[in-house]
This record gives C-alpha cells, structure tokens and sequence, in this order.
C-alpha cells in the first residue's frame, strides 16, 4: 500500500512545486490548504501516487487535527506559512505559525505519523562577517536577524525533539507564482513591457534556485531517513547582477537593464552560499542543477502571478 502525506501550504510557492516529485515517487498524497485549488483536480498526478486536495485552516487546531485524524498520513511535508511580500519577515503572524506549526507536528505524531519535514529558511543562520565567501553548513551558528528568521529557527529546535524529524533549510528561490515584486519576475516584467529595469548593484553573491529543483530536493529528503537540519540549495553562488544580465539577455533587452540605479540595502550580507553535502551525500539527491536554463524558462508572463498571504 502506498505510503501517504499530508502536503500543507500546497498550493503556495514552494508547496505546489512538490506535488508531482512525490506523486513520481509512489505516495499517495493529499494537499491541504487554506482553499481548494480552481479547478479542484483529483485523482492521479501523471505518476505512480494519487492526488487528493483538502481545503482546512492550519490556524484552527480543531480542523487540523480533524483532518489528521481522518487521513493518518505516515509522512508529512509542512510547506504552509505566512508569506506576504514584503511583510512576512517582521510580522506577527511569524508567531502564530510557530504555536500552530509546533501543534501540527504534535498532532501528526499523535495520529501515528512517522516522518515529519518542515520548511526552514537560511534567514535562521547568522550573517557572514567580513569576507566569508565559503559555504555554509548545517553547523553555522544559528543568530537570525528577523522575526521570521527566529519562529523559524524557534520551530526548528522544538523539532528536533521528536524522532523522523528532518528541517529543509532553503536558501534563494525563484518560480512559477512567484511574487511580480520580486527579483526574477520584476526585472522579466520591466523588459518584458519596454520598461527600464531598475536594480541595486547586485554585488552580493548568492545561492539561487528553481522551485523545482527544490521541489525535487524536498521529495527525496521527505522518502529518505534523513533527521535534523538540511540545507536545500544548489550549492552554487552567482552574483545577483549576473542573474539580471541572464535575464535582461533573455528576453532581448539587456538595453534597458540598469544595474546601480537603486541603493543597495544596509548591511546586506556579501555572500551566502550552502554547502549541499548532506543533500547529496545522506540524501542522496545528486541531481545537478541548471540555473541558467531554469532561469530562462522564467521568461514569460505564464509563470508569475501573485502569491497569496498564506498558504
């Protein structure tokens, strides 16, 4: 019998990326969200599982445990947060989703789940000082800056009391439903519109990936046996200005691509790449990455929209 998880957040960000690498995989999934997807799709996702959508409110504990307790899933992947643009990273919501995620995991092992993966952040390690430009590793010091960066961190150590327990730390991300504010898709829908693509300097060198590249990574992290802390990434780092040139040359308008023409932010840190030994080694997910095409295939009006609050 196929082995079944519960997706929360799944039709968020990162959440719908990880449908169809767990459906390929065999598992019989069912994604919970705030919502129903439109259309509500059901039954098999083009791979070896099956695909049920269940809408439930993670901030009401009587419908999480509700659900939990009618679908028993042995394995669950918690993709759900609080994920406004621009206001994620200092609001009160962050607490909210610490007290709820903490109750999740308590419920689902009270149900006899087995294998529980949450969604960390590298926001959650402490910045780089000075000129480090190496990797980091799971064993960083953790010193988040931000208030999303500690409900993260926070969710993390109580995690890590209970056994099955993995914590996908992810680092930089971009992909279909991607905010229209962010970077990728704010600079494809300037040049896109014969806009000026106005940007910082882009000197800051960071470790950016495809969602389904992550979405990959996630499945394979949530099959294996795999515990604690796991830095989800691609394990390279390119300068922000040289993803705006790949873009700008994309979509044929490096011309109006303006790098320099806003301020970068105080205190930015100069480089945050993970180290992806444990992914590939103890993962065992060795599937190079490919940035470049990734980011190209972001070229085109299809794959942004906006994202919802929550997920």
């Amino acid at each position: 019998m196929a082995e079944r998880v519960l997706v929360t957040g799944a039709t968020g960000f990162v959440g719908r990326a990880v449908i169809a690498p767990l459906l390929q995989r065999g598992f019989q999934v069912h994604a919970a969200s705030l919502s129903l997807p439109r259309p509500a799709g059901e039954g098999r996702g083009g791979g070896r599982g099956h695909l049920t959508h269940h809408a439930v409110d993670l901030l009401d504990p009587a419908a999480t445990r509700a659900l939990l307790r009618d679908l028993r899933p042995t394995h669950l992947l918690h993709c759900a947060w609080y994920v406004a643009h621009g206001k994620f990273w200092t609001a009160p919501e962050n607490a909210d989703w610490l007290e709820a995620s903490d109750a999740l995991a308590a419920a689902f092992a009270e149900s006899g789940g087995r294998r529980f993966v949450g969604l960390g952040t590298c926001a959650e390690y402490a910045g780089a000082a000075g000129a480090d430009d190496q990797p980091w590793p799971e064993t960083r010091a953790i010193a988040p800056a931000t208030p999303y960066g500690r409900a993260k961190a926070q969710l993390a150590a109580r995690l890590a009391q209970r056994p099955g327990t993995a914590w996908a730390r992810l680092f930089h991300l971009f992909g279909p439903g991607e905010h229209p504010d962010r970077l990728v898709p704010s600079i494809i829908l300037a040049l896109q519109q014969g806009r000026e693509a106005r940007c910082a300097s882009g000197r800051p060198i960071r470790d950016v990936s495809s969602t389904g590249f992550v979405g990959r990574a996630l499945a394979a992290l949530l099959a294996s046996d795999v515990t604690g802390p796991v830095n989800i990434a691609s394990g390279e780092g390119r300068a922000i200005a040289d993803v705006a040139r790949l873009l700008a040359e994309a979509v044929g308008r490096p011309d109006l691509l303006r790098l320099g023409a806003l301020p970068d932010r105080p205190n930015e840190v100069p480089c945050m790449i993970a180290d992806v030994t444990r992914l590939r080694a103890e993962v065992g997910f060795t599937e190079p990455p490919d940035v470049e095409k990734d980011l190209r295939g972001m070229v085109g009006a299809a794959g942004i929209e906006p994202a919802t609050l929550r997920v």
